[in-house]
C-alpha cells in the first residue's frame, strides 16, 4: 500500500496538505500512532505517523513542529497525518516542518477515528499479502491454512504463536507488550518477568517486529527471537500480519464491553460513599463479567505533566477530587502540552492486565478520572487464584509495574491510587471514594518528581501517618484550615510571627520538651515559654492538651 492510496479511501476523508508525486508513491509497512514531542525511538522506517497534536499549541512556535518532524524523518516515516480535532486545522508551522523536511503531510478529519485508519491499511495490506500466488508467501500453504483455522475459530495469541513457528521446530519466540508484559510465548520460551522482558526489547540481541495494529504507548505488541536465524525475515512478517487480525478482532470485542464498563463505573462514581443499588450493581456486574460475590479493589489513576509544579493534584481529595488532572494552570504557565486524551486509562489497564488475567472492568469518567474494578481473591499468600491476584498481590503488583508504564511515556506523570480490600461488591461505591482519595495524596506527595521511578502509587492502607493522611485533602480545604488555625501567625506584616510559627514547629517536633526546644534554638527556656504562651494567645490554643497540640501539628502540615 501506498502513500496517495490513503486519499483514495472515500470512508476516510483523508486530505493532502503538502507532499509530491514521488514521496506519495512510497510503500507503507505499518502505522504508528503517538502525541510524544519525540517519537524517533518508537519509529521504524516505512511507517505512517498518526498525530492528535496535543504535544502541540499555537504558542509553541516553529521549533517545536521541527523538532518534532525532524524526528519523523529521520525515523524512516513515510507520512505524517495529522488529526484536525484538537485544533481544527492543521498548524501552518507543521506544514513549513514537513516541506523542509520532505514528509508528505495528510489532515485526518475529525470525525475519523485513528483507529479506521490504522484498520484500513491493515486490511489492504493484508488482503494484498492473501491475493499473491503461492510461491510469494513465506509461510507453507498448510501451515496458512491451519493459521487462518485457528483465526476462524478464535484462537488465542499463544495457539497461534505456537502454530506459526511449529514448522520451524518451534524457536523461543515471545508476544510482548511495550511494558514487558507477556501476550503469549512459543512452549520452548522461558517465562519472563516483566523487568526481564523490557530489558530484552530495548537490547540489540535477536530480533524483535512490531506487529501493526491499533496500539496505545502501553500495550503496542512487540514479536521478540532472542535466536535472529531462527526464522526468515519474511516468515516472522506475515506471523506478525496474522497476530495483527487476531489483535484486530480482540480489540473489536473490548471495545463493545466497553460502554458496560462505563454504566458500572458510573453507578459507583453516582453511588459516593453510600451503597449503589443493589439490583442495578448485580446487573451492572452481569454485563461486564464480573462476580456478584467476592472481594474488589478500585484503582484510581490520573496523569500530568512533569514540570507542573508543586502543586499538581493538590485539588484533588476524597470529596471533591474535581479535575484529576488538577495541574491545569501549571501546565500552561510552564508551557507543557498536556498528554493526551484517554492516557490514564490506557496506563491503569494495561498495568490490570500485568497482574490478572481474569475480567475486569476499567473506564475512564470526566472529573474522576480512570477506574479500574478488580475482582482479588482475599487470601493472604500472594498467589491469588484461578487468574485473580491477592489483595496484597494486586496492591504490591501496581506498585512494580508503574516504572514501566512511566518509561513508555516520560514526558507524563502517572499516579494511582488504590482503596482497601472491600469484601463485598456493596463496598465498591466507598471504595471509589478511597481511591480517588489515595490518588489525590499520590499527586500531592510526588506531584512532578523526574524519571521512571518517580511515578507514584498509594493505597489506602499506606495512610498511617497524619501527614499522609492529609496529603489527600483538597488542597482549598487544607488552605481554610491552615488560615483559620494559624491565621494569626502567617502574615507577613511583623517579623516576631515568623519567629513564632518557628517556635512552635520546633517545640513540636521535639514533642513539646522544653530543653530541647531551647537547645535546638539556641534560646534561654525562659524565652521559649514566652513565645509558646504568645502562640497560645494568638491561635487560642493550649498547648499543654495534646488535642490542641495535634491541631496545629496538623495546621503545619497543610501548609
Amino acid at each position: 500500500m501506498h502513500v496517495d492510496h490513503l486519499r483514495q479511501l472515500d470512508s476516510l476523508g483523508i486530505t493532502l496538505v503538502w507532499g509530491d508525486e514521488h514521496l506519495l508513491g512510497r510503500e507503507i509497512s505499518g502505522v504508528t500512532a503517538t502525541d510524544l514531542e519525540d517519537p524517533e525511538r518508537f519509529l521504524r522506517p516505512g511507517e505512517i505517523v498518526l498525530t492528535g497534536l496535543v504535544w502541540w499549541h499555537p504558542d509553541d512556535g516553529r521549533a517545536k513542529a521541527e523538532r518534532f518532524v525532524a524526528a519523523l524523518s529521520a525515523g524512516g516515516a513515510v507520512a505524517l497525518l495529522a488529526g484536525e480535532e484538537t485544533h481544527g486545522a492543521v498548524p501552518a508551522d507543521l506544514v513549513d516542518a514537513c516541506r523542509a523536511h520532505r514528509v508528505p503531510l495528510l489532515s485526518v478529519p475529525a470525525r475519523t477515528s485513528f483507529r479506521a485508519v490504522t484498520e484500513a491499511v491493515y486490511l489492504r495490506q493484508w488482503g494484498e499479502l492473501s491475493r499473491l500466488p503461492a510461491p510469494h508467501h513465506a509461510l507453507p500453504e498448510n501451515v496458512r491454512g491451519e493459521l487462518g483455522r485457528l483465526l476462524e475459530r478464535g484462537a488465542g495469541p499463544a495457539e497461534l504463536l505456537e502454530s506459526a513457528f511449529a514448522h520451524l521446530g518451534t524457536p523461543p519466540c515471545h508476544l510482548l507488550t511495550s511494558t514487558g508484559r507477556t501476550v503469549a510465548r512459543t512452549s520452548s520460551a522461558p517465562a519472563l518477568s516483566a523487568r526481564e522482558a523490557v530489558r530484552l526489547l530495548r537490547s540489540a540481541s535477536g530480533t524483535t517486529l512490531r506487529v501493526q495494529a491499533d496500539a496505545t504507548a502501553y500495550d503496542a505488541w512487540q514479536l521478540h527471537l532472542p535466536d535472529t536465524d531462527a526464522a526468515p525475515p519474511r516468515v516472522l512478517h506475515e506471523i506478525a500480519e496474522v497476530l495483527a487480525q487476531h489483535r484486530h478482532h480482540h480489540d473489536r470485542r473490548r471495545a463493545a464491553r466497553a460502554r458496560a464498563h462505563e454504566t458500572l463505573v458510573d453507578l459507583l462514581v453516582r453511588a459516593d460513599a453510600g451503597a449503589p443499588d443493589t439490583d442495578a450493581l448485580a446487573a451492572a456486574l452481569r454485563a461486564c463479567g464480573l462476580p456478584a460475590r467476592g472481594s474488589y479493589r478500585v484503582v484510581v489513576a490520573g496523569v500530568g505533566a512533569f514540570g507542573a509544579g508543586a502543586g499538581a493534584g493538590a485539588g484533588a481529595g476524597a470529596g471533591g477530587v474535581g479535575a484529576v488532572d488538577g495541574v491545569g494552570a501549571s501546565r500552561a504557565a510552564a508551557g507543557v502540552a498536556p498528554p493526551g486524551p484517554g492516557l490514564a486509562l490506557d496506563a491503569l489497564a494495561e498495568a490490570t492486565r500485568h497482574l490478572t488475567s481474569a475480567p475486569f472492568a476499567v473506564a475512564e469518567r470526566p472529573g474522576v478520572g480512570a477506574v479500574a474494578i478488580v475482582p482479588v481473591d482475599a487470601g493472604a499468600d500472594g498467589t491469588g487464584g484461578a487468574g485473580r491476584e491477592s489483595g496484597d498481590g494486586l496492591r504490591d503488583g501496581f506498585r512494580d509495574v508503574w516504572p514501566l508504564l512511566r518509561a513508555c511515556r516520560p514526558d507524563a506523570a502517572l499516579h494511582a491510587g488504590i482503596s482497601t480490600l472491600i469484601p463485598d461488591p456493596a463496598g465498591l461505591g466507598r471504595a471509589v471514594v478511597q481511591a480517588r482519595y489515595a490518588l489525590a495524596g499520590a499527586r500531592t506527595t510526588a506531584p512532578g518528581a523526574a524519571g521512571p521511578e518517580a511515578s507514584a502509587v498509594t493505597a489506602v492502607d499506606d495512610l498511617s501517618t497524619l501527614e499522609s493522611l492529609l496529603a489527600g485533602v483538597p488542597h482549598d480545604v487544607r488552605a481554610a484550615y491552615l488560615s483559620s488555625t494559624l491565621g494569626p501567625l502567617l502574615g507577613e506584616s511583623r517579623a516576631s510571627h515568623g519567629v513564632l510559627l518557628e517556635t512552635l514547629e520546633v517545640f513540636l517536633g521535639h514533642n513539646g520538651s522544653w530543653a530541647r526546644t531551647a537547645k535546638a534554638l539556641q534560646l534561654h527556656v525562659n524565652t521559649v515559654h514566652y513565645r509558646i504562651r504568645r502562640v497560645e494567645a494568638l491561635t487560642g490554643r493550649d498547648l499543654s492538651r495534646l488535642d490542641h497540640k495535634l491541631d496545629l501539628r496538623a495546621a503545619l502540615l497543610c501548609r
